[in-house]
């Protein structure tokens, strides 16, 4: 697998969203789980467990903290 920057789930919205980026690049709003892993995907990292992979930060909670 190439390097890749590390995958940061930020704190989630007021609207219970969560910014994904990879380095500079935003990958999207995510609202669940499997939002994450279709972004993930789109970058080129099939596979990833995301609520376990040393790939991602998770920012203001963990995997299943999606509202304020």
């Amino acid at each position: 697998m190439a390097e890749h920057p590390p995958v940061i789930v930020h704190p989630p919205s007021p609207t219970g969203g969560r910014r994904v980026t990879a380095g500079a690049a935003i990958l999207g709003l995510a609202y669940n789980l499997r939002d994450v892993e279709e972004f993930l995907r789109r970058a080129g990292l099939e596979d990833v467990d995301v609520e376990r992979s040393p790939l991602i930060e998770w920012r203001g909670g963990g995997p299943h903290a999606w509202k304020r």
